[in-house]
């Protein structure tokens, strides 16, 4: 069996995903093999894994920083939040159902061993496996039948490095109060500790480190930074969409609305890093700013349900105003349902309504499909002849006479649709702007003078930059017994 570490947090969002992508990287790049894995994650922004089926976007780049192809055993349980207390559970790499929240905690004894055998599967050839955690083992509450943190730990024999946030204060605390409430059996699998997310002197929390070792007994594995290349790779959970920076004073405006059910907006990300675009998350409570000249609806986790939502905070209105005032629109999957004229669910498999008016900007129609479409895909743009290279993952067939005119080519079949004037463009195709040529041309039909950049490269110097973060801050001797 491969060496394995873990690392969970004392809280969600603390930079577990970005440590273990950094890791996986700097044990890559000294030549050994690596592989990610997460027991259980939740997030809607998915990607298709190289052997088939569907994975966390996090596990999907954890395993192109460890250089090695993606699989869906890297992420045998995804969970992806349908409503405010219900999920579909992808196992590996399938719909395996639907829950709510207290009866998943009833399911997850029956997907223990789908997660083991997924962990064998991923060590089997490989020098280290680096795991990453969901949540906070301090969540007690959960941890009957966990299979995300210590259930898992503590199953399959993994030591644990717990993670700590020093940015959102009460770092201190959280560690201590972790090793407090955990029973003896769960505080032994804690090898040591990492701070994480450090502004300023870093020799200022000397003390605060002998503290915590006078506390809990553990020892600083390493103190790391704010790490300026982490802000440049794709994020995995939707929260931090609080955080984003809205953008500087781009030549172009792009605005976002923030569907409740929001998924794969990492679609977003190459955008993001073009400096002459500034891009607007719109939040509820918000207008659709009048001075943008492209909308992107993103993708949708129930797109019946976010186009409630989305006339709800009036964006419908905004949205036609905007069309009116000669600006452009594109949406991506649910984005490209919401666009047609009607989003048709037979089968209920969103939920209750049955029928739902669309936005009318497209002349389509949507029926929810009984089967999912999950796949990787080569494409090319009609708009711009340009390749495209991006993924599939929907719930859904888009007919109509707008389709006569589709937006790319897929797999050799056309896809999407493009209003009769161009302005409003639909597809079901993820990854869009990551296409370098696609989003050059797309900028320069704005007016701008875009060079073309090499997104994925910049993803993957990000990675580089990441690793060589950790290895100057983190602990020698830890590192050395890891990737020794």
């Amino acid at each position: 069996m491969a060496r394995a570490i873990m690392l969970q947090g004392t809280g969600s969002d603390v930079g577990k995903t970005v440590l273990v992508a950094g890791l996986c990287r700097l044990a890559a790049n000294r030549g050994l093999a690596v592989r990610p894995f997460k027991p259980q994650n939740m997030s809607n922004n998915a990607a298709v894994a190289d052997d088939g089926g569907e994975i966390g976007r996090a596990q999907w780049l954890q395993s192109l920083a460890a250089r090695t192809p993606s699989s869906v055993h890297m992420n045998p349980v995804l969970l992806k939040p349908q409503s405010d207390n219900g999920s579909q559970i992808i196992v590996q790499g399938r719909v395996f159902g639907q829950a709510k929240g207290r009866d998943y905690q009833r399911l997850k004894p029956q997907l223990l061993g789908a997660v083991l055998e997924s962990f064998e599967k991923v060590a089997a050839g490989t020098d280290l496996v680096i795991v990453e955690g969901a949540g906070s083992p301090a969540e007690i509450n959960l941890r009957p039948g966990d299979i995300a943190n210590m259930g898992f730990a503590t199953r399959a024999g993994v030591p644990v490095v717990l993670v700590g946030d020093i940015d959102r204060g009460g770092v201190i605390a959280s560690l201590v109060g972790t090793h407090a409430i955990l029973d003896e059996g769960d505080r032994a699998m804690i090898a040591g500790y990492i701070i994480n997310k450090f502004r300023g002197d870093i020799s200022l929390f000397d003390d605060g480190i002998s503290a915590i070792e006078g506390f809990t007994g553990w020892p600083c594995f390493g103190v790391v930074p704010w790490l300026p290349g982490a802000g440049r790779l794709p994020a995995e959970d939707s929260v931090v969409l609080e955080r984003l920076a809205r953008g500087g004073a781009g030549a172009l405006k792009i605005a976002v609305p923030v569907l409740p059910r929001i998924a794969n907006f990492d679609d977003l990300d190459p955008l993001r890093t073009e400096p002459d675009v500034e891009l607007v998350f719109v939040r509820s409570g918000e207008r659709i700013p009048a001075d943008a000249s492209l909308v992107v609806l993103p993708g949708s986790k129930s797109t019946i349900s976010d186009l409630a939502d989305f006339r709800a905070a009036g964006w419908d209105r905004d949205l036609q105003a905007h069309v009116r005032r000669g600006g452009r629109v594109i949406g991506i999957c649910g984005g490209y349902q919401m666009l047609g004229r009607t989003v048709h669910d037979p089968l209920g498999r969103e939920g209750g309504t049955l029928e739902t008016p669309g936005l009318g900007l497209l002349d389509v129609e949507t029926e929810m499909a009984s089967e999912k479409t999950v796949r990787n895909s080569q494409a090319r743009s009609t708009e711009y002849d340009t390749p495209l290279a991006g993924y599939q993952i929907h719930l859904g067939i888009t007919r109509g006479p707008d389709c006569d005119r589709p937006s790319a080519i897929i797999d050799g079949a056309p896809d999407g649709a493009l209003s009769a004037d161009g302005r409003i463009m639909g597809t079901y195709l993820h990854g869009l702007f990551g296409s370098d040529a696609y989003r050059a041309r797309l900028l320069q039909s704005f007016g701008l003078s875009a060079e073309r950049r090499n997104y994925r490269e910049s993803v993957d110097r990000a990675l580089d930059e990441v690793a060589s973060g950790l290895q100057r801050h983190l602990d020698p001797r830890w590192l050395a017994g890891l990737l020794g």
